[in-house]
């Protein structure tokens, strides 16, 4: 299975850049081929009308479209600012919804997860990805992967620590492979 990592955040030690490379090994692991990307490899302005009018969509929004569209799951996850997106990841979707059809969307199955450093672990943020990408006819997981009090989350080496986590984890990665092999069946 070809799955790609996608975390809403660009800061050095993002608690969801770790929640995306510890998911990234776990499907090594199951010797899945796997993508971590780096929206700093996808620079994108902020997403305006008359900006598209005059230049298209961003070589950088087609190059990511491109990748994801090779993908059979993406992982989709994203830190809680202020009970909402991040402006990276709801930008990016919003360029991704600009190019010239949504297979990228459409054709992969995708997971939805978020780490914060409270108890909540991201249910607000999930709740909103996952209300975009139904809207856009993504075919989205149910089971979500929400990660709270990050400061005991990970081993030193960039594993899941608790075993609640671990199952959960692991409950999200059989869901995305039934569905995907449900869609190649």
């Amino acid at each position: 299975m070809k799955i790609a990592l996608l975390a809403g955040s660009v800061r050095a030690g993002s608690i969801n850049v770790k929640l995306a490379k510890a998911m990234a090994q776990k499907y090594r692991e199951l010797g899945d081929d796997v993508t971590l990307i780096d929206l700093k490899d996808y620079e994108m302005p902020i997403y305006n009308g008359d900006y598209e009018a005059e230049h298209g969509a961003p070589q950088s929004t087609q190059d990511l479209a491109a990748l994801l569209v090779e993908q059979d799951g993406i992982l989709m996850v994203g830190p809680e600012y202020n009970g909402s997106l991040t402006p990276l990841l709801k930008n990016t979707i919003d360029w991704l919804t600009r190019t010239d059809n949504r297979d990228h969307i459409i054709k992969p199955v995708w997971s939805l997860g978020s780490c914060t450093l409270g108890p909540m672990s991201g249910l607000m943020v999930m709740r909103q990805m996952n209300y975009i990408m139904n809207r856009l006819k993504a075919d989205v997981l149910q089971r979500q992967l929400g990660i709270g009090n990050a400061k005991d989350a990970f081993t030193p080496d960039g594993r899941l620590a608790r075993k609640s986590d671990q199952d959960n984890s692991d409950a999200q990665i059989a869901d995305m492979r039934l569905r995907v092999s449900q869609k190649n069946a």
